[in-house]
């Protein structure tokens, strides 16, 4: 009697290639594939696979369906589901939770277990958001070096600002000092872009909806670029099953603050960037969405941020 050849085995959420954002498509299943169908001129459907056991998370946005079959063959490939608005953002959700996550009864519950243990210990968490901290500025260090934009318009990362970062980082006795260096650091680095672009006019105004100027077009590529960032980081979180609802430096009465501290590791280094670069190119929305999804995919920021949670783990020993 012949066996069944063996399944191929899994590739680890944080190496996978692929991440989908789909919006007016249908998701299904046809000879053992998932694929999205999409409508083109002529009311002709195109079909396209989604390569379930190489991809990270899909995102639905608006005008999107799912069948089941589908649903249970991307939960079978270890695939999350996400359910959001236009352009990725914001995420939602017809139940509590944002993500549909495959389920096992195997998946781990260590990570929670030791981040618990981080959580409860006010001198570990104070160290752990340290450890955060100083992460997210060398990531951001070693992605501002490598990036040719950047160099090209002379954007760099002084020393001074390092030092005092890392030093106030360093001597801070509590969460709201560390917070105040933090603020301190991002509106330097705002600065120092848009001194490199030339934006005299530039200010950080969260929410701005205005596209009538250069200014306004970065403001809103930012808080589209940031929520691309939490998603990535939500995935991370899901992957390792730790709960949202406890952060390190966002306030503990936020049930996603969690999300906002593992994300925070990556939006300097790439969404910042990018939302400078391509805002003063004035892009278009589609083309910044696509470019920032291709750049976190060659820098594996779900790797990263990760990497960076079970590094905190080694830290806490």
């Amino acid at each position: 009697m012949s066996k069944s050849p063996p399944s191929p085995p899994q590739i680890l959420l944080s190496k996978r290639a692929n991440v989908f954002y789909l919006e007016h498509a249908r998701v299904m299943v046809k000879d053992d594939r998932v694929i999205y169908l999409t409508e083109f001129k002529g009311g002709v459907d195109r079909a396209f696979n989604i390569p379930d056991r190489n991809t990270a998370f899909l995102l639905l946005g608006k005008g999107t369906s799912i069948t089941d079959g589908a649903a249970r063959k991307l939960a079978e490939s270890g695939v999350i589901i996400g359910f959001c608005g236009s352009g990725g953002s914001p995420l939602l959700s017809a139940v509590d939770v944002v993500f549909l996550p495959p389920q096992s009864e195997y998946r781990p519950t260590e990570y929670m277990q030791n981040w618990m243990g981080i959580w409860t210990d006010d001198a570990k968490r104070l160290d752990a958001a340290k450890f955060f901290l100083n992460r997210r500025l060398d990531i951001t260090l070693d992605a501002w070096d490598c990036d040719p934009e950047l160099r090209k318009v002379g954007a760099q990362i002084s020393d001074v600002l390092e030092r005092d970062f890392r030093s106030k980082i360093k001597r801070a006795t509590d969460t709201g000092q560390l917070l105040s260096a933090e603020g301190t650091w991002a509106k330097e680095l705002y600065a120092t872009l848009a001194r490199a672009f030339k934006l005299d006019d530039f200010a950080r105004e969260e929410g701005r909806k205005s596209r009538d100027g250069v200014p306004a077009i970065i403001n809103s590529f930012l808080d589209h670029g940031n929520y691309i960032a939490y998603g990535y980081a939500a995935v991370a979180l899901y992957a390792l099953g730790i709960s949202f609802a406890m952060p390190l430096l966002h306030g503990k009465t936020r049930r996603g603050a969690l999300v906002f501290d593992v994300a925070d590791l990556v939006k300097d280094a790439t969404v910042m960037p990018l939302a400078f670069s391509m805002g003063t190119q004035r892009a278009k929305d589609q083309d910044f969405r696509n470019a920032l999804t291709e750049s976190m995919q060659k820098a594996g920021v779900v790797d990263t941020m990760i990497e960076t949670i079970k590094q905190t783990f080694e830290k806490a020993r």
